[in-house]
C-alpha cells in the first residue's frame, strides 16, 4: 500500500502514507510456519456490549482503530493505543469501520453512519471524501487502500447497511480517481471486504465471498486502472481485513477461524498467525515498523516480525 519501507514511512507518514518502496529496498525475512500473536491486555474491551475493533492504522507513534458495537446504527468511535500502552478515545461517534491515513496525516474512515468514505482530522472534524455512486449513497463502506497517486479503492459490503437509510443494489469494490469520479472495479464478490495494494502499487488485492467460501482476488493495475481480477487464493475462511509486508506477502484475516493466513504474491501460503478471538484486520507499526498489530472482537494483539509492512 505504501511507497517506502515502513521504517521510512513511520517517520514520514504525513508526506507519503500510500505505498512502500520497491521490494528491492526491503529488508527483512517473511514469517513462516505457525505463529501466535499476544493479546495487549490494556486494550481489552471492558464494555458488556458485543462489538468489534476494526481498521487499525499506525500514524506517527500510535495505533488508531475503530471500536464499534452491534447496537442500532452500529455506534462507533476511534481509539488510540499509544507507545506506553495507554488507550484513549480520540473521536467519539465516528461511525467508522476501516481506517487509513492520507498525505496530510488525516484519518480516512469507511463510515457506515454516513454511508461514505470520510476524512477526519485528529481533532475530530469530518468531511466527505466520496458519498455517492450514480446519485445513491453507498451500503456501508468497509475497507480501503490509498495509492501513491491519490487514487482511492474501497469495498462496500452490506454488513452495516442498516446504520442509515438508502444504499446500492449490489455490493461492490470502487475506484475513486483524483478528480473524484467513481467507477466500479468489481461487482461479482458477495460482500467484498479487505482491500490492499502491493508494495509497488501495481496490484490491487480484494477479498470477499464467492458462494459459501472466501477468495483473495488480485487485479493488475495498468495505466493507473485495475484490470480484470483473478482469484489468487480460491478458498479461504470468512475473509476480513488485510495487510501487506514490504516483500509483497499478503496477511489475510479469516474472521471466525481466528487466524491470519500469510500468502506470497504468487498465492502460496507460508504462515499462519493465530489469535484467541474472532479477528478483523491488521497493520504494521511500532518503533521499527516490524510489529504486526491485529484487531478483532474486543481485542488488540501484537506479533514482532522480521519484516516491515503497510501501516494499514
Amino acid at each position: 500500500m505504501k511507497l517506502r519501507n515502513l521504517v521510512i514511512v513511520l517517520a514520514a507518514a504525513l508526506a507519503a502514507p500510500s505505498a512502500f518502496a520497491a521490494t528491492a529496498a526491503c529488508q527483512g525475512k517473511a514469517p513462516s510456519g505457525e505463529l501466535t500473536a499476544t493479546r495487549i491486555a490494556a486494550a481489552n474491551n471492558t464494555s458488556k456490549e458485543p462489538g468489534l475493533y476494526e481498521g487499525p492504522v499506525w500514524i506517527k507513534d500510535a495505533l488508531y482503530f475503530s471500536d464499534f458495537t452491534f447496537g442500532p446504527g452500529f455506534p462507533s468511535r476511534i481509539r488510540k493505543l499509544d507507545a506506553s500502552g495507554k488507550v484513549s478515545t480520540v473521536i467519539e461517534d465516528s461511525g467508522s469501520n476501516g481506517l487509513a491515513v492520507d498525505a496530510d496525516g488525516n484519518i480516512l474512515a469507511a463510515t457506515h453512519k454516513y454511508k461514505s468514505v470520510s476524512r477526519y482530522t485528529l481533532d475530530g472534524k469530518r468531511s466527505d471524501v466520496v458519498g455517492k455512486y450514480q446519485d445513491k449513497v453507498f451500503n456501508s463502506p468497509n475497507d480501503m487502500a490509498l495509492a501513491a497517486d491519490g487514487t482511492l479503492y474501497f469495498s462496500d459490503p452490506d454488513f452495516q447497511r442498516a446504520a442509515a437509510p438508502g444504499g446500492q443494489d449490489k455490493t461492490r469494490v470502487y475506484r475513486v480517481a483524483k478528480d473524484g469520479s467513481v467507477t466500479v472495479v468489481d461487482d461479482t464478490l458477495k460482500n467484498p471486504n479487505g482491500v490492499s495494494l502491493s508494495p509497488q502499487g501495481d496490484v490491487l488485492y480484494v477479498n470477499g465471498m464467492v458462494g459459501d467460501h472466501g477468495v483473495l482476488r488480485a487485479y493488475k493495475i495498468v495505466g493507473g486502472k485495475p484490470q480484470q481480477g483473478h482469484d489468487l487464493v480460491a478458498k479461504l475462511g470468512i475473509p476480513d481485513g488485510m495487510a501487506v509486508d514490504c516483500l509483497g506477502n499478503i496477511y489475510v484475516s479469516e474472521h471466525t477461524d481466528r487466524r491470519l493466513s500469510v500468502f506470497t504474491p504468487a498465492g502460496k501460503q507460508i504462515a499462519t498467525i493465530k489469535v484467541d478471538a474472532n479477528v478483523t484486520n491488521a497493520a504494521f507499526g511500532g518503533a521499527d515498523g516490524k510489529t504486526l498489530f491485529i484487531t478483532g472482537a474486543g481485542a488488540v494483539w501484537k506479533l514482532d516480525l522480521d519484516v516491515t509492512g503497510s501501516p494499514y
